[in-house]
């Protein structure tokens, strides 16, 4: 991308000198530097830029300008001479005047914000007419930064309307009067462009032109006699007939309102047609500022075409073509200075490839696109593979989670109560003795106070690998009868500090304990449900069924529902299927799918302050201060864990921006089954890897096409912008359907295609 640097001159050269300001951005960005300085007056400045056009007009040389009546004073050679005097002494004082102290933080700045090998777009924004007339291309910035060239432009503008694109460039071509001068040489130079139509004008009647002019073209050419008199520029059509463009100016506004980008006036004098023409807003000119020879005119057209058409920027393709004039300089003195490019601030030129859409190019970029989607979505599906995308993926999975409507309330089926520290100290206070947060004494308490309520189902979520105090014989008989209790013990494992296990209650038969171990992620986020699993040889623990699992199918178990194991080999409750996480599901690319049978665990989405269940604490229930509705209990599943962060463990939710308690997210697990196969509450379900490998590669596609249709950057981004947009609202609506499909990859996809269009097409 150029960079654009904006120099604003307000002011004169004789008496005040100029106010400067300097404005470095790039295109289609606001400028990222402003600062201001100043340029002295220069009246000797002034002076010799007269007496240098004096002597150039004076040269006599054949030209493109009308004749006149000129009276040559002595010999071409001494004219010459005269000339290439006045030439070293204005480049002398123009040099001074840009060394000056006043202007030298602007100097400073360029030098010290640009670099050398960058394209450079210098605008030189003045409405002063002898700032028009300077040989910008002199000043030294110039020679040190090869890939940078000025263009002259006035302080009002407008922006023109985009062009359409068209098979081929258009090009309107005027070939007025040459009496005395050939344009033959144009007309060849024109013929020999490369996918362009150009349609001819030899000497054409004014109504003929201007009829053209209401037509669709790219670029407006003009090769013959032209003239700037009293500011006024004029072009000699026929050899009768001269037209200013104010004669022209409705065709000249209907061509530009149709996307003319660039006008070519390669003929004598021609600043009074600029800026009379640039007051219409056509987006760039080039024209010549003095009398021009024709070997001159022609020479730089040929170089400037050979250029711009070869892709070369509109910018670059002036500044070679100029600076190829100077083999001409020792018979045609300053023929370096003559071509001059004017530029509307508000455009950014197009290229010579932008002006047009080839049906091959654009089968070429249509095949450009396709290739790199294709590419990009392998690369990027191969990376997801090796599950470098996971934790991106999950956390975008946590994000859609937080996002749901909070619509669901409490599940009406469980009860939970809670020993935190307040009912540690109550147990101590009581004399209760202790071997871990819930003593014998409150256990039994706390099962005699429940048995009035009648609950279906108890699960004890409390660790106890110790024998009950033979003082309780009532709680022995109740854990070893009673086939409502559900207790658990932990499978070894070195990642939650457990490497030798925990033992089950002594008093419970196996057939009712359970493990009660998780599985989280890397980032220690519980999104998965563990359901059952092989216990080692050596685990204290065999218990083969989670709690979750053993609570939730005793309960459906007493209505008649019952859990069996598909001929596939999975887990199917009623008529609901719960899908085992593979390897690779979804955005799980890196999971230890051998760990167990293993779901996607879909948390309640609950409204605010509310928790899964009701809640109450032991000290309530054992003091008879709980307000429990016997009715509303009755039949429920009761959790008993512990909540008191001395002793309990603390659980990372993707739905909760703060751990919760392990009891709580027991009894997600539990709602999780129950809600599925009772309430018809859909489980998470996710795409087939081909079918996710498709939705990628159409968002994929679909980025390398906004990036082949938009070629501004401003346009690009909200392109871009939006389809992410779009891509995040489908798989949020998605995701409230309780479908998990891939939202990181086609991201990814999407921009990282864009970005190969761009710099393939663009580049």
């Amino acid at each position: 991308m150029a960079k654009l640097v904006v120099l604003k001159f307000y002011g004169d050269l004789e008496y005040q000198g100029f106010r400067v300001t300097l404005e470095i951005g790039s295109d289609f960005a606001p400028p990222e530097i402003e600062i201001s300085g100043k340029l002295p007056p220069c009246l000797d400045l002034a002076t010799y830029l007269c007496q240098w056009q004096h002597k150039y007009r004076s040269l006599g040389m054949p030209s493109r300008i009308k004749p006149q009546e000129i009276i040559y004073d002595g010999s071409i050679t001494t004219r010459i001479s005269e000339c290439r005097q006045k030439t070293k002494v204005l480049i002398d004082y123009l040099q001074r005047w840009f060394d000056s102290q006043e202007f030298r933080c602007i100097n400073n700045t360029l030098r010290e914000e640009l670099k050398r090998n960058e394209a450079i777009r210098v605008l030189i924004r003045t409405d002063n007419p002898e700032l028009q007339r300077i040989p910008w291309h002199l000043w030294d910035f110039f020679g040190r930064y090869s890939l940078a060239e000025f263009a002259l432009t006035t302080t009002a503008s407008q922006t023109p309307p985009k062009p359409p694109r068209k098979p081929k460039v258009r090009v309107l071509a005027i070939l007025g009067n040459s009496n005395g001068i050939d344009v033959q040489i144009d007309r060849q130079l024109l013929e020999n462009l490369p996918n362009a139509e150009t349609v001819f004008l030899v000497e054409p009647q004014r109504k003929e032109l201007n009829n053209y002019l209401w037509q669709q073209w790219d670029i407006l050419f003009f090769a013959g006699h032209s003239e700037t008199a009293d500011n006024t520029g004029r072009i000699y059509i026929n050899k009768t007939d001269s037209l200013t463009i104010e004669e022209l100016e409705f065709g000249l506004k209907r061509a530009i309102a149709q996307g003319l980008q660039l006008a070519i006036f390669n003929s004598c004098d021609g600043l009074g047609l600029a800026w009379q023409f640039a007051s219409l807003n056509i987006p760039q000119m080039i024209v010549m500022r003095e009398p021009v020879p024709d070997e001159v005119a022609q020479e730089f057209l040929k170089h400037f075409l050979v250029a711009f058409s070869s892709g070369k920027s509109l910018y670059l393709a002036s500044r070679e073509a100029r600076e190829k004039l100077q083999g001409l300089e020792d018979k045609f003195p300053n023929a370096t200075w003559l071509p001059v490019l004017i530029q509307n601030p508000r455009v950014v030129p197009l290229t010579w490839r932008e002006l047009s859409t080839q049906k091959s190019d654009s089968l070429r970029q249509l095949l450009t696109v396709l290739m790199a989607s294709v590419l990009v979505t392998s690369i990027v599906m191969g990376v997801r593979y090796f599950g470098m995308l996971q934790p991106w993926e999950l956390q975008a999975y946590d994000h859609l989670m937080q996002l749901r409507p909070r619509i669901e309330s409490s599940d009406p089926r469980l009860m939970i109560v809670t020993v935190d520290e307040a009912d540690i100290r109550y147990q101590n206070q009581k004399g209760m003795k202790r071997t871990g947060s819930l003593s014998d004494k409150a256990l039994a308490q706390l099962l005699q106070k429940l048995e009035q309520y009648q609950p279906k189902t108890i699960g004890i979520d409390i660790y106890r690998d110790f024998s009950v105090d033979p003082n309780y014989a009532d709680l022995i008989t109740r854990l070893k009868q009673d086939d409502r209790i559900f207790a658990v013990c932990k499978i070894p494992a070195d990642a939650d500090d457990a490497p030798d296990g925990i033992h089950p209650p002594e008093e419970v038969p196996e057939e009712r304990q359970s493990f009660s171990d998780f599985v989280a992620d890397s980032d220690e986020v519980a999104r998965r449900q563990l359901l059952y699993l092989t216990p080692p040889a050596k685990s204290p623990c065999q218990a083969e069924n989670a709690l979750s699992l053993q609570l939730a199918r005793h309960y459906l178990l007493d209505q008649g529902i019952k859990a069996d194991m598909t001929p596939q080999g999975d887990l199917k409750i009623g008529k609901v299927l719960f899908k085992p996480l593979k390897e690779h599901t979804s955005g799980y690319q890196a999971v230890d799918a051998s760990a167990g049978y293993q779901v996607v665990l879909n948390y309640r989405s609950l409204r605010p302050q509310e928790n899964i269940g009701e809640t109450v604490s032991l000290r309530d229930i054992l003091s008879g201060n709980s307000q429990i509705n016997s009715k509303l209990l009755k039949n429920r599943i009761v959790l008993i864990g512990v909540t008191a962060p001395s002793t309990s463990d603390y659980w990372k939710t993707p739905s909760h921006n703060k751990k919760i308690p392990g009891v709580f997210v027991q009894a997600q697990m539990i709602s999780h089954i129950l809600s599925a196969v009772e309430d018809g509450r859909q489980v998470l379900w996710w795409w087939s890897g081909w079918v996710e490998v498709l939705w990628v590669w159409i968002w994929s596609l679909l980025g390398g096409m906004i990036a082949r249709c938009y070629s501004k950057p401003e346009y690009l981004g909200l392109a871009v912008a939006a389809a992410l947009s779009i891509l995040f609202g489908i798989c949020f609506v998605i995701f409230t359907q309780a479908g998990w499909i891939p939202l990181i990859p086609p991201a990814l996809t999407l921009i990282l295609t864009a970005m190969a269009v761009v710099w393939k097409i663009r580049g």
